[in-house]
């Protein structure tokens, strides 16, 4: 593997200060975790009919989309399904480039294919980098040609600072986005396709006897959520596009660089909570996500003693099964309403994934922050969780 490399160390310590600033003016509440003034954190939160912004934190600092790139390719499919230049019946047929895509993946040997339909609930769901690329091809002709038509076409949505270079959102130098372009995006989406947007809200994908589970856990997890898209590469951290509706009134918020997804999704809930109480909509009761940040610490069951024949044994309980969310919320940190806004004096890296979660190909060596000059690295074939 080839890759072009540019010095761009002195990026991150430019921006960071200026994060940690912007953060602590917007962002007063204390209920959310995520890295506030690290080198890759952003977020912004705005109204969907009007486009007003209600929240913002470095949003327009170059960042890389990961697998939110795909929103970008679904708008490019649904545009040429309005256009009648495909159907949803449609035969996508998987080209030996877009097979050779690392995963997530469906894993459709070459020659094989599937309906666009198919291949639209495949990126909303596992996000597969494999369909992604033969999306790409089937709508553009070729998956760098494609890229060209989505950067043009974001260019015209008002996405300036956004550039394209494949239909995934797989490591590229070049391929960089910010928060604002991504909920620009995001908004886009359900104000141009309102009779696609309800793709966005899929949960399963039934794939031959496989139920696809989609790795949006905002869906069902915050009251109101019904979409976007997340994402996630070694260098951005976890990133999500999230849209909620509460008494008529709907937002879109994007968070960028999250270190784990529990981090990710619990503090783009704290924004949209925030957000939802300046558009005057009465607060719900906590999400899942977010009861789970402020659950107090288990205390372990006390020994009891047991008999058995002449000689009693201290036996301990046996441990109880905890949910997911208790887990996430449990590790040596502070609760997340305890930890004060503060900038860590290096980057800090992703959190281990649960090993079901897999999204997109690893950059291990792409941990610098982009710019608009940076050079192109190629496409890594190492799984990685998100």
């Amino acid at each position: 593997m080839r890759i072009r490399r540019q010095g761009l160390g002195g990026l991150a310590g430019r921006f960071a200060g200026v994060i940690c600033g912007l953060a602590l003016a917007v962002l007063p509440w204390r209920g959310a975790e995520a890295q506030i003034g690290s080198a890759r954190y952003s977020a912004i939160v705005m109204e969907a009919r009007t486009g007003n912004v209600l929240i913002e934190a470095g949003a327009d600092q170059p960042r890389y989309p990961a697998s939110l790139t795909k929103m970008m390719t679904l708008y490019m499919v649904f545009e040429a399904l309005r256009d009648g230049q495909t159907q949803l019946n449609s035969r996508v047929v998987m080209s030996e480039a877009a097979a050779s895509r690392p995963p997530s993946k469906l894993g459709i040997p070459p020659g094989s294919g599937l309906t666009v339909e198919q291949a639209i609930l495949a990126l909303v769901t596992k996000s597969a980098n494999d369909v992604a690329a033969a999306l790409g091809e089937h709508v553009g002709g070729s998956e760098e040609r494609f890229a060209q038509m989505m950067t043009m076409r974001a260019r015209s949505l008002g996405m300036t600072q956004t550039r394209f270079r494949n239909a995934s959102g797989l490591p590229d130098l070049e391929q960089v986005t910010t928060a604002r372009d991504m909920a620009t995006l995001g908004r886009r989406l359900f104000l141009d396709f309102p009779n696609r947007y309800h793709y966005f809200g899929t949960v399963h994908f039934a794939w031959g006897r496989a139920q696809i589970r989609n790795h949006n856990r905002m869906l069902g997890d915050y009251d109101g959520a019904d979409g976007i898209k997340t994402g996630f590469i070694n260098a951005s951290g976890f990133n999500i596009v999230t849209s909620a509706q509460r008494d008529g009134v709907r937002l879109v918020g994007a968070t960028f660089g999250g270190s784990s997804w529990v981090e990710r999704d619990r503090h783009m809930g704290a924004l949209l909570d925030q957000g939802f109480a300046r558009m005057g909509v009465a607060p719900r009761a906590p999400s899942s996500v977010m009861a789970a940040a402020n659950a107090p610490r288990r205390t372990p069951p006390a020994a009891r003693p047991v008999q058995q024949g002449n000689t009693r044994l201290a036996q301990a309980a046996p441990p109880q099964r905890r949910t997911q969310q208790q887990v996430a919320a449990t590790p040596n940190r502070q609760p997340a309403a305890q930890v004060a806004y503060r900038q860590p004096s290096a980057p800090p890296r992703p959190a281990a994934r649960p090993a079901q979660r897999v999204e997109q190909g690893s950059a291990a060596n792409n941990t610098q922050r982009p710019q608009a000059s940076a050079t192109r690295q190629q496409n890594s074939s190492n799984a990685t969780p998100r």
